[in-house]
């Protein structure tokens, strides 16, 4: 059995999402649902998150009404779907500072936080440049830094410069380098210390949307093709992707996007009386499993 259990949980979700934005290329494709979500780890000692997710309030809501979120749940009511508390996390990956990934920090009152430096260093200058450059904080809420610096004052943030292995035990994390944000990164777990992909789970963070990103939409010629929204480029988030993918020997499946709706339906998942899924990725020995 597996190190650690792992879920990943919806929490909110646009309904009509332009793919367009999901795959970089032609124009008025239609559009697909997108789930919002995060991933919840529990194993050796630890309760983790990749990523918080967003606080509904202030900045946060008028972001998540002018992209058009709709069925939002906090974290107290969506973490208990696995027994879980907010005050429970001990730690968090921060993939990238978007507002739906790293906006409710304040809501997790015990728990470190691992970002890329060079993340929180860049959102830092973009935020001091002219409205004209306003396109580069897009997404973001200037509030989730001033909480990163807090929490640094704190003790509590943890700021990683490049790859690291082990950053908790079986947990790496890696840098994507202007990409879809400035020090985007994904995080990989290695169950059961697992290095050739038998058992190992990348997080994608957004550097994909969809399993799609991986493939493309041919079967018959595959092709990795890159989301539509980037500070960074193209061309850096096909090789981060193609790194990815050579990781996990190829295994599209172990390359886990959040805002992926097929998620539901790759692995075992269930729907909860307020509408949202919970994926059952992984188990660990002794983990009760709480889908169906």
């Amino acid at each position: 059995m597996a190190d650690y259990s792992i879920w990943v949980l919806e929490y909110a979700a646009v309904e009509k999402f332009p793919f367009s934005v999901m795959m970089y290329g032609p124009q008025h494709q239609g559009t697909r649902k997108l789930p919002y979500a995060y991933a919840l780890l529990k194993g050796k000692g630890e309760t983790i998150l990749i990523d918080t997710g967003y606080d509904h309030v202030a900045y946060g809501e008028q972001l998540a009404t002018a992209y058009g979120v709709s069925n939002y749940h906090g974290p107290r009511e969506v973490l208990a779907e696995c027994g879980v508390k907010p005050e429970d996390v001990t730690s968090v990956f921060i993939t990238h500072a978007h507002f739906d990934h790293m906006g409710a920090m304040h809501l997790f009152p015990n728990a470190k936080f691992y970002v890329q430096k060079s993340e929180l260093d860049k959102w830092v200058w973009a935020l001091t440049l002219g409205p004209e450059y306003r396109f580069l904080t897009g997404g973001g809420d200037p509030a989730d830094i001033v909480r990163a610096v807090e929490a640094a004052k704190e003790g509590r943030m943890i700021c990683i410069d490049g790859d690291q292995e082990d950053v908790l035990p079986g947990i790496d994390v890696h840098l994507a380098a202007d990409t879809h944000t400035y020090g985007s990164m994904y995080v990989t777990i290695r169950n059961d210390g697992a290095k050739d992909g038998e058992d190992k789970w990348i997080f994608a963070g957004d550097l994909i949307y969809t399993y799609d990103n991986l493939t493309g939409l041919d079967a018959d010629v595959p092709q990795i093709v890159p989301i539509g929204l980037a500070v960074g480029s193209q061309h850096n988030l096909i090789f981060s992707s193609a790194e990815m993918l050579k990781s996990v020997g190829g295994e599209v499946r172990r390359v886990i996007p959040v805002h992926e709706d097929r998620l539901r339906t790759t692995f075992p998942s269930r729907l909860t009386d307020k509408g949202l899924q919970v994926v059952e990725i992984a188990l660990a020995k002794g983990e009760k499993s709480w889908v169906g």
